[in-house]
């Protein structure tokens, strides 16, 4: 097994790849390492100039479109051999000379992943710093993972942590969460270095806010309700339910006294309290469904162990 993984998702960064690879090579001279570039349908000549690395340590991994960069890092990761597994960029703004202290603090101090933070960001303060630092503190106050930067790519991780889940749709800036998620608790950050893009443009805009949200939400989902949907669902639901049932009482009790209900707004909403009571609890039943036929089809557990030893004192 190789040392570490190095994981670049690259995407029409043909001047970028050359300078990359060699920084590549003398930041990680000591390591034993397997470079794999995951091209994510470019349409310049980005593949060409991976393989003019001629070096049997660069992999070229092509996906067959544009997939996003989620799909093009899980390619990527489940690709790696290594024992530690590094994520960059792979537009020259993250620096790979940070990667063997990374690395160094992994091995020595026994965490689950370390991440980096752009310490003096070198990015355009209304269109990147601003929706960034904007983007962090949501993220931190809604899934309780207390990171400075969690849009910094660079990150080390054992092999186990990052492994050990899946990232699907746009969900790569919340890679910290799931692991979580999954058990993997000891989470640290380290400063380093971060450059101007010196070549290309950055595949970064403002329509990702919305994502972004989107993506959040259901990230608080996973945190609080992943293995008890019914609980988010059926707590709106029975709530819902329980308030169209009491205005249509109401209701009742009005008519049973000669008054005239009909056309009355609140007879309206009662209506619609009350179907939409029913289907909160229907789809809760359904998800609770789901979640035991996604947990027992592929033999998940619920939960994950983090040491077996015997009750003996040392």
């Amino acid at each position: 097994m190789k040392k570490l993984s190095l994981v670049i998702c690259v995407y029409n960064e043909e001047p970028n790849i050359q300078p990359l690879s060699a920084e590549i090579k003398v930041a990680l001279k000591d390591i034993e390492f397997e470079a794999i570039f995951v091209d994510d349908g470019s349409t310049d000549k980005t593949r060409e100039e991976i393989r003019k690395i001629n070096d049997e340590r660069f992999i070229l991994v092509e996906l067959k479109r544009n997939y996003g960069q989620s799909s093009a890092l899980q390619a990527g990761i489940d690709q790696a051999e290594g024992e530690y597994v590094a994520l960059i960029d792979g537009d020259l703004q993250n620096d790979p000379a940070d990667i063997p202290m990374m690395l160094d603090k992994i091995v020595n101090e026994e965490w689950d992943m370390v991440a980096g933070i752009r310490a003096n960001r070198k990015d355009g303060m209304f269109l990147r710093k601003v929706p960034s630092k904007i983007a962090n503190y949501m993220i931190r106050r809604a899934t309780g993972i207390h990171m400075k930067d969690l849009g910094c790519t660079l990150k080390v991780f054992t092999s186990e942590t990052i492994k050990s889940i899946h990232i699907y749709g746009e969900l790569h800036r919340y890679i910290p969460a799931l692991i979580t998620l999954e058990g993997a608790t000891r989470i640290t950050q380290v400063d380093v270095n971060h450059r101007p893009r010196k070549f290309g443009t950055s595949k970064y805009n403002l329509s990702r806010t919305t994502r972004v949200m989107s993506d959040l939400i259901l990230m608080v989902f996973f945190k609080k309700y992943m293995q008890r949907p019914m609980h988010f669902f059926g707590g709106i639901g029975i709530i819902t339910l329980g308030l169209g049932v009491l205005i249509n009482f109401y209701l009742l009790i009005l008519k049973i006294f000669g008054n005239n209900i009909w056309g009355k707004p609140l007879l309206l909403l009662g209506i619609l309290m009350v179907l939409g009571g029913i289907q909160f609890i229907t789809t809760g039943i359904i998800a609770e469904v789901q979640m035991r036929t996604y947990f027992e089809s592929q033999r998940k557990k619920p939960y994950r162990v983090k040491k077996v030893s015997p009750a003996v004192e040392k």
